[in-house]
């Protein structure tokens, strides 16, 4: 087989969500957007489901309507960019919750779909998604008897605890809406590890669920294996790869590995990144191309048929840094020429 073999851990993802949720004593969500972080929404969501997740995240609403294919009619559904338009007979017929981010949205919202649940974003200052505060006070009253689902906000800087801004937020978020009935959220992952003044009544961990920072006690949740396709001895002076990248400074063994930027191996990680044998490393060499990677095997004693990039050794925090990039890059990237394996939770 040509493809590498991209192998996730779905107890492990349950176990994360668990972790996650025994830190807090509210509910804990689940995001699973950009097709659970790259990993499978099919399989994923529903490992989270039977674990006990209530309430999801996505992006899009037509990622809500693959989510509600997977997971039936009782999952509570939410679609973050809200009430777009051409999105009123998914939302209706999918039984979708939007999260309203604007006066516009709002009217859409009531005007299409009167009496149909929603919920509502504020910007505490991230200035991305969400009514600001103004705009909030002016249909505040309105829309409170409406007994929206849910009002949310999210932290710019959750993933650097010491941050002013965490606390400027939270500040905000409690004079925006202290007083009011309606269950309230502000914690995604670094929300949660902030404690417990930001866990409110609902948290939506994303990142921590498959194994990326800040969540440092998560345990990893993919593994991805990279068959080889050729070996050949390199001479001392004889140079690999696009534009002569690399030059072998005396004889070498290189391995070509099926595996390159159109599979989610950025090309920016080039000469910093390694791949294992077991807990044997072996250098990347050269540019990362299309299809393909080159490998310094020189100093194995057996020819591998394979090696590993994503593995007990190197997770995909390391290998982000490698790119100088962030985890989240590194999993929504993986691309869909893999083998797909599950392990435990409803895998195949």
């Amino acid at each position: 087989m040509a493809s590498g073999t991209l192998t996730i851990d779905l107890d492990a993802l349950v176990a994360n969500w668990r972790a996650l949720d025994a830190m807090t004593d509210c509910e804990t969500a689940a995001v699973v957007k950009a097709d659970a972080y790259g990993l499978g929404v099919g399989p994923v969501s529903r490992a989270l489901a039977q674990a006990g997740v209530r309430t999801f995240f996505v992006a899009l609403s037509e990622e809500g309507a693959a989510l509600r294919e997977a997971l039936g009619p009782n999952a509570q559904i939410m679609v973050f960019s809200g009430h777009m338009r051409g999105d009123t007979d998914m939302i209706a017929d999918l039984g979708l919750i939007p999260m309203l981010n604007s006066t516009a949205q709002l009217t859409r919202h009531l005007e299409a779909l009167p009496g149909h649940p929603f919920g509502i974003q504020l910007d505490t200052g991230m200035n991305r998604l969400g009514m600001e505060p103004a705009e909030w006070e002016a249909v505040r009253d309105v829309v409170l008897p409406m007994n929206p689902v849910l009002i949310m906000s999210h932290l710019a800087c959750a993933d650097e605890p010491g941050h002013a801004m965490n606390a400027a937020q939270l500040a905000l978020f409690r004079d925006m809406t202290d007083g009011i009935s309606v269950p309230r959220s502000l914690a995604a992952t670094g929300g949660i590890l902030l404690g417990p003044e930001y866990h409110f009544d609902l948290t939506r961990p994303g990142i921590g669920l498959y194994g990326g920072a800040p969540f440092t006690d998560a345990g990893p949740t993919v593994t991805l294996s990279l068959p080889v396709v050729q070996t050949r001895p390199v001479a001392a002076g004889e140079s690999v790869g696009y534009g002569n990248a690399w030059t072998a400074d005396e004889n070498r063994e290189i391995a070509t590995l099926s595996g390159g930027y159109a599979d989610g191996l950025i090309r920016a990680m080039g000469a910093e990144a390694q791949v294992f044998d077991g807990e044997t490393s072996c250098p990347v060499i050269g540019r990362v191309s299309m299809d393909l990677l080159t490998v310094d095997i020189s100093h194995l004693q057996e020819t591998p048929t394979a090696l590993d990039i994503l593995c007990p050794a190197q997770g995909v925090d390391d290998l982000a840094r490698a790119a100088g990039t962030i985890g989240y890059e590194i999993l929504t990237s993986l691309g869909g020429r893999y083998h797909r394996r599950y392990r435990g939770g409803n895998g195949t």
